[in-house]
């Protein structure tokens, strides 16, 4: 189960849970869809697809506006959220229970998780 406490957040708001198998879980944070609004349409990549840290991966639109969703961590994909997908609107919902994008394989190394913030921090940095 994914909660605040068990997350790591990036400075452009997706979030990252490590997985009882090693593999990670990503996400948009709970502020990030405060701040777009409701959500009408989501755009996530294939399973397989390959993305290095900083890499755009996916694209969200809401009543708001449109955004970019910026892979926090090097991986390889292997999970899609078709729920998410097919239902945009449970990421106003839940983004971190059902509301997941997708799951990786982690594929850089340590360093990359130095500047991903646990999320009492990651709150005061966005206040």
């Amino acid at each position: 189960m994914i909660t605040t406490e068990s997350i790591l957040c990036s400075k452009t708001h997706e979030y990252v849970s490590k997985n009882e198998d090693d593999s990670y879980t990503i996400g948009l944070t709970d502020y990030a869809i405060e701040q777009l609004g409701d959500i009408v349409f989501l755009e996530l990549p294939e399973v397989g697809a390959n993305f290095n840290k900083g890499d755009v991966f996916a694209t969200v639109e809401s009543v708001k506006a449109a955004s970019e969703i910026y892979m926090p961590i090097s991986g390889t994909v292997t999970e899609v959220n078709e729920n998410v997908v097919n239902s945009p609107e449970i990421l106003n919902d839940n983004p971190y229970e059902s509301g997941w994008l997708v799951k990786v394989d982690f594929t850089g190394d340590s360093v990359e998780m130095d500047d991903l913030m646990d999320y009492k921090d990651y709150t005061e940095e966005v206040k």
